[in-house]
């Protein structure tokens, strides 16, 4: 499993904004009530079972409040996590681990969140040979950080960015004036994975013949999506993509498809439930 702190230039920006955001002039609330040197210790307990992303950028955001925080982690991300289990303990100023406490939760949620789901959608299509994919669907500035979450509940990365792959879409085909010239004019400019995204069979039938890389079936129901890959027949990678949920994946997972991509994963994931309490003196 690949760790956060491959992330951690872009975590150490994104923390500070964060805690700025969120104490612009400081805890009032914190300072008023805790002496300065007073010091405790805190426990994040799950409050449901989940699959765990983010406790490395959990912990940093205690430790650039109290550079002596100690934080215990006992699980790692993309473990299971059970509903009453202590995830982590924190040691350190109470000022500062209750000034952290929500911007390191807010975290620690979404991004377990994203995992938990993309889990489930990675369990209802196994032994199927489909990949779960993500999207581009995601938070404006937590793009890396949500693509890692799907990575710790299973799933797969689709592009990061516009200039990671090319993928030709609806409006691009109508600038372009065709499919075919679409994928001639990148061909001509870049040495590039292309995909098409087509509405029916004919539109296959000219990726296909344009020697697109990958073909993504864009709302098609699985009977559609079945025909379309009868007819691509092996001669491009295939995605099915558009209408996805967790009672109908698997129908379009047992057409054959190469890959599902699921917005959801990362542009409506519940947030897992998890709370942070201190222990009593």
């Amino acid at each position: 499993m690949k760790r956060i702190k491959h992330l951690q230039p872009l975590t150490r920006k994104l923390i500070k904004h964060a805690l700025a955001e969120d104490a612009p002039h400081g805890d009032i609330t914190s300072k008023a009530t805790i002496p300065p040197r007073a010091k405790c210790k805190a426990r994040a307990v799950a409050k449901q079972e989940m699959i765990l992303a983010g406790i490395d950028l959990f912990a940093d955001v205690f430790c650039t409040l109290d550079k002596d925080a100690k934080v215990k982690k006992q699980f790692k991300d993309g473990e299971i996590v059970h509903k009453g289990a202590v995830i982590a303990t924190i040691q350190g100023k109470t000022r500062a681990i209750l000034t952290a406490e929500r911007v390191a939760l807010n975290y620690l949620q979404r991004l377990s969140g994203i995992a938990t789901l993309t889990k489930k959608f990675v369990d209802a299509v196994a032994g199927t040979g489909t990949v779960i994919l993500d999207t581009r669907k995601t938070t404006p500035g937590l793009r890396d950080l949500e693509k890692y979450a799907v990575l710790c509940g299973g799933g797969q990365n689709h592009r990061r960015d516009l200039s990671d792959m090319a993928l030709i879409k609806e409006n691009h085909v109508t600038a372009a004036g065709g499919i075919a010239e679409a994928v001639s004019r990148i061909r001509a400019k870049h040495k590039i994975k292309i995909e098409v995204e087509t509405r029916n069979l004919k539109e296959v039938a000219e990726a296909v013949e344009a020697d697109a890389d990958r073909v993504m079936l864009d709302n098609m129901t699985p009977a559609q999506a079945k025909k379309a890959i009868a007819k691509i027949a092996g001669g491009a990678e295939t995605e099915a993509s558009g209408n996805m949920n967790l009672k109908t994946v698997r129908k379009y997972a047992e057409t054959g498809v190469d890959f599902i991509s699921i917005g959801a994963l990362t542009h409506s994931p519940p947030s897992v439930d998890i709370s942070l309490l201190l222990d009593d003196k």
